[in-house]
């Protein structure tokens, strides 16, 4: 009995981890598309069933660590680049490990593009999709551990 016990437990806890980590929510590196090299550490909340996610950190050699958002034409007008929210207001689809509906920041050229995230290889990276009327492009974020 005490095996079963210990087992179905270890089952369970197992369980929630995998479905924990099936979610945006944590800590990424975004990977630069010409480079391949980490170019920002971004954290994703959830608040009230809605995720937001704000650059916690620059990565690149040579970043600017007060660098600010020059190009934005929103409330992020010349805010600082650490701290700026990039991901506002995703919502998990209706049976499905996706979050949409919101909006994502290109800091660097400051369009806002309508947001896709699906985790991916059991949660630890992050399918990040931009687009304008169907046109865009998929980034692959990796989690930090």
């Amino acid at each position: 009995m005490k095996k079963t016990t210990t087992f179905a437990l270890g089952l369970l806890l197992a369980g929630g981890s995998f479905a924990s980590g099936m979610t945006p929510v944590g800590t990424w590196r975004s990977i630069d598309d010409a480079t391949g090299q980490a170019k920002a550490q971004i954290v994703i909340s959830e608040r009230g069933g809605v995720l937001n996610g704000r650059i916690e950190k620059l990565l690149r050699k040579g970043a600017d660590p007060a660098a600010v958002c020059d190009k934005c034409s929103d409330d992020r007008k010349d805010k600082p680049m650490v701290g700026l929210e990039i991901i506002r207001g995703a919502k998990k689809a209706d049976g499905k490990d996706v979050w949409e509906g919101g909006k994502i920041l290109d800091p660097e050229s400051g369009r806002n593009y309508t947001l896709r995230l699906t985790p991916v290889a059991n949660g630890s990276k992050l399918e990040v999709r931009g687009s304008v009327m169907g046109i865009g492009r998929t980034q692959t974020w990796v989690r930090v551990q």
